[in-house]
């Protein structure tokens, strides 16, 4: 089994789009494969929307201690930016979760 370079773990880790399939490619049947597919995957979006809000949440904590502790304005805004882009991921993701669950089943 070949292992996987360590940028491709990384990205797995925190972006979920290899885990579906694409729905608007191929036959119908394809199609209602695909989503019953990604139906059964959704269930992985709470665990990265857990992986962003930890990793916002110690950006966030990075960031004010940079500020307060460090007394470096600039370094912490390094923090406090990623940290701040991980609730609109989280938006996102959540959005995506909820879309799939209230699918209604495909015609298949």
């Amino acid at each position: 089994m070949q292992e996987l370079a360590f940028r491709t773990l990384l990205y797995r880790y925190f972006f979920f789009s290899w885990l579906f399939r694409d729905v608007s490619q191929g036959s119908a049947l394809e199609r209602a494969a695909a989503t019953r597919h990604n139906k059964a995957q959704a269930h992985w979006l709470l665990t990265y929307m857990r992986r962003w809000l930890w990793s916002g949440a110690l950006l966030y904590a990075l960031g004010g201690f940079a500020e307060s502790i460090l007394n470096a304005p600039l370094l912490s805004a390094f923090f406090y930016v990623p940290g701040a882009l991980s609730l609109p991921v989280n938006a996102v993701i959540g959005a995506a979760w909820l879309g799939l669950k209230a699918l209604p089943p495909g015609p298949f």
